[in-house]
């Protein structure tokens, strides 16, 4: 949980790199390798890692039984997105200021792909019994609502930007945990 946010800010660098490289045809297999790496982290990573570092925090045994099928269905669609990584081709440019990444994925299940990433990566943190998390939650959900209804096209590009900001108060509700447990007060420096 802790890594999230520097796991984030590596996504974000790749990010980075892909705006610098996308104008500069030269620079094609950069480009490519920036843009697998983007997807890898929001793809792959994210619905099988944010499940199971709530999941390893969680006391509660009932939220345990929840999150256990959380991350079961992160696993799911984290695997089925990996195969789609492989099998199918993916690019991205530069539209309206935003970075537009097109994905050939079978159409006829992206929507239920897209309900079980929402399952894995925005709900596990709305289960959790660990104080403030429930807040993580809600404005992951929420950022999520703004970039879908406002950035249609460039959500994922959009909702990971935010997403890493967001990801900053993991560092105040791993404080409060490590705080009401131990009686030890973290401090950031």
């Amino acid at each position: 949980m802790a890594a999230i946010p520097f796991i984030f800010g590596l996504q974000q660098f790749s990010e980075g790199v892909l705006w610098l490289t996308l104008p500069k045809p030269e620079l094609h297999l950069l480009q490519k390798y920036a843009t697998y790496s983007f997807l890898i982290f929001a793809q792959i990573i994210w619905p099988i890692l944010v499940p199971i570092s709530i999941l390893v925090l969680e006391k509660n045994k009932t939220r345990i039984v929840t999150l256990k099928v959380l991350v079961g269905i992160g696993l799911t669609i984290g695997l089925y997105l990996t195969y789609c990584l492989i099998r199918f081709q993916v690019s991205a440019s530069i539209e309206s200021h935003h970075i537009l990444y097109i994905q050939h994925y079978p159409v006829s299940i992206r929507n239920g792909s897209i309900v079980l990433y929402a399952l894995a990566t925005i709900v596990p943190p709305l289960f959790s019994s660990i104080r403030g998390m429930w807040l993580l939650g809600l404005t992951i959900l929420v950022s999520y609502i703004f970039s879908a209804l406002f950035y249609e096209h460039y959500v994922l590009s959009v909702w990971c930007f935010f997403s890493s900001i967001i990801s900053l108060a993991v560092y105040f509700v791993i404080k409060e945990e490590v705080n009401s447990k131990t009686g030890i007060k973290l401090t950031m420096y």
